[in-house]
């Protein structure tokens, strides 16, 4: 499946006052890392919203924290597709600082229409699919 490598520094403000990352710029970065996958598969989200009102909403999210990270640190986002189903896809994260493990975690997104006002989850396309299999 597929595998990207997401880049971050941590700015001051992701940290709380003793200087250390506050937990929910995990999930943020999770997002931030999933947009990048599906940038760099020519799936831009904001693309895929603005001309077929696609977006793909969190079912279920997690992170296991093992090791602080602390201002100006650069990180990398490990981001794996792990499970294709007909309707909802399953991304792995992992975050390091150089060799050590930061956190882990991963996140359940639907494949949503958002057209006519209302959200309906829909069959991931066929040229979708294979872009995330590979």
């Amino acid at each position: 499946m597929v595998q990207s490598i997401y880049e971050y520094k941590v700015k001051w403000g992701d940290t709380d006052a003793a200087g250390i990352v506050f937990y929910p710029n995990f999930y943020k970065w999770m997002d931030q890392a999933t947009g990048d996958l599906f940038y760099s598969l020519r799936y831009p989200l904001s693309k895929l919203f603005a001309e077929q009102k696609i977006g793909l909403p969190l079912l279920e999210t997690y992170c296991e924290f093992k090791s602080p990270a602390f201002f100006e640190d650069s990180i990398h986002i490990m981001t794996n597709i792990v499970d294709v189903r007909d309707k909802v896809i399953k991304l792995t994260h992992e975050f390091f600082r150089g060799e050590t493990l930061l956190a882990s975690g991963y996140e359940v997104r639907a494949w949503t229409s958002f057209g006519q006002g209302k959200a309906k989850a829909d069959s991931i396309p066929d040229e979708v699919r294979a872009a995330l299999e590979k």
